[in-house]
C-alpha cells in the first residue's frame, strides 16, 4: 500500500513546495520524506475542505426553509454510510501517521559511518567543533555524508533549525540532544534558532555551508590553520566573530549588553564593586575565562566562561585584535601600569 502511495504522490513531492511553491528548496535526504507528509496533509485537507464546503452550499439551498409544511419521516440508521465515513478517514490518518514516524525515525536513528560535530549554543551564538578541535561559527559539512549534531546549550533552551533540511531539534542546557542527516546539494543555507532565548534571539544566526565532493578536508584543513596564516589582529577578528563576541560587544563605541570595546584597552574602567581596574592583557584573559570575577558597573554578569574551549593562542591573538580597536592604547597601558 505504501509503495502505491509513494508512486502516486511522488510526483508531488518532487514538484511541490520543496521546489519553490512555498517550501525552502530541499538540501537533505530527511527533507523529501517531510514534504511528502506535508504535501500529503495538505491536500487532504483541500480536498475535505472543498467537499464538506459544497455539501454545506448545496444542503442549505436544497433544504432551506420555505414556510410551514408537513415534514415527512428522516432517514434511519445506515451502516454502510458509517462505515464509510469511519474505514475512509481511519486510512488516511493511519498514512499520516506511518510517513511522519517515518521520517522521524529518521532523523533521530543513528546512522553508521555519521561524521561527528559537536554543536554549542549560547546567548546568542553557535559554536561548531569539528573533530579536530577546530571551531567555527558557521556549520560546514560535506555533500553526500551522513551527520551528526551532538547539542548542547551553555544557558538556555534553544533550537537548532535548518528549513532547507527541514530539520529542528531543541537544544536544552544539562543534557545532549542528537540529530542525523545528509546534505544532498551543495551550497549555503541559513541555520535559526527556533526557540525565543532572549533579547538578540532574531540575531542568532549562522551559515550552513555543504562543500561539494572533496572540498571539505581542504576547507577543514586551511580554517583549522588560520592563526598561523593571518596576521595577529586579523586572526583576532575572526576569534571575536567566531566565538560570538559580537552578541554583546560592539566596536563602535555604542552601549551593547556588555561594555564596548572601542578605545577600552589601556584605560580604566570601573567595576561594580566600585574598584577601577586597567583593561591590559591580564584583565582580558581573565575576562574570557572567568568573567564573573570582574563585571563593569552598569552591566549584568551574564557572560559564560570560555574555560576548556578557547585555546591560549586564541586568547592572544584575541587581544591583539581589541589592542586595534583603541587609539594609543599600548602608551596608556603603560601608564596605567604605573
Amino acid at each position: 500500500m505504501m509503495s502505491l502511495l509513494d508512486h502516486l504522490f511522488g510526483a508531488i513531492a518532487v514538484a511541490g513546495p520543496g521546489d519553490g511553491m512555498s517550501l525552502p528548496v530541499r538540501a537533505a535526504d530527511v527533507a523529501e520524506s517531510v514534504d511528502w507528509t506535508f504535501n500529503y496533509i495538505f491536500f487532504v485537507s483541500v480536498f475535505f475542505f472543498v467537499l464538506i464546503t459544497a455539501l454545506a452550499v448545496i444542503f442549505v439551498v436544497k433544504y432551506r426553509y420555505r414556510g410551514d409544511r408537513e415534514l415527512g419521516d428522516g432517514p434511519s440508521h445506515s451502516t454502510a454510510l458509517e462505515l464509510t465515513w469511519t474505514i475512509i478517514p481511519s486510512i488516511l490518518v493511519v498514512v499520516m501517521f506511518y510517513s511522519g514516524f517515518k521520517g522521524f525515525m529518521q532523523m533521530n536513528l543513528p546512522q553508521q559511518n555519521s561524521y561527528e560535530i559537536l554543536v554549542n549554543a549560547q546567548k546568542w551564538s553557535w559554536e561548531f567543533t569539528y573533530p579536530n578541535g577546530y571551531v567555527d561559527k558557521d556549520l560546514h559539512i560535506p555533500v553526500d555524508r551522513e551527520i551528526r549534531l551532538v547539542l548542547s546549550s551553555n544557558d538556555v533552551i534553544h533550537s537548532l533549525f535548518i528549513p532547507a533540511f527541514r530539520v529542528k531539534k531543541d537544544v536544552v542546557p544539562g543534557r545532549y540532544n542528537k540529530l542525523w542527516f545528509k546534505a544532498t546539494r551543495p551550497g549555503t543555507y541559513t541555520l535559526f534558532c527556533a526557540e525565543y532565548c532572549g533579547t538578540s534571539h532574531s540575531n542568532m544566526l549562522a551559515q550552513v555551508v555543504v562543500h561539494p565532493a572533496g572540498e571539505f578536508e581542504q576547507w577543514l584543513t586551511l580554517a583549522s590553520d588560520f592563526i598561523a596564516a593571518m596576521p595577529p589582529v586579523e586572526a583576532g577578528e575572526r576569534v571575536f566573530k567566531t566565538r560570538g563576541c559580537t552578541q554583546c560587544h560592539t566596536t563602535d563605541g555604542n552601549r551593547g549588553i556588555g561594555p564596548t570595546l572601542k578605545d577600552a584597552f589601556g584605560h580604566e574602567a570601573t567595576m561594580s564593586d566600585g574598584s577601577k581596574v586597567v583593561v591590559d592583557e591580564d584583565y582580558i584573559r581573565e575576562s574570557v575565562l572567568d568573567p564573573q570575577a570582574k563585571v563593569v558597573q552598569g552591566f549584568e554578569p551574564v557572560m559564560p566562561t570560555f574555560q576548556g574551549r578557547i585555546k591560549d593562542k586564541e586568547i592572544t591573538v584575541l587581544i591583539e585584535y581589541i589592542k586595534s580597536l583603541s587609539s594609543g592604547s599600548q602608551d596608556a597601558a603603560q601608564e596605567g601600569q604605573q
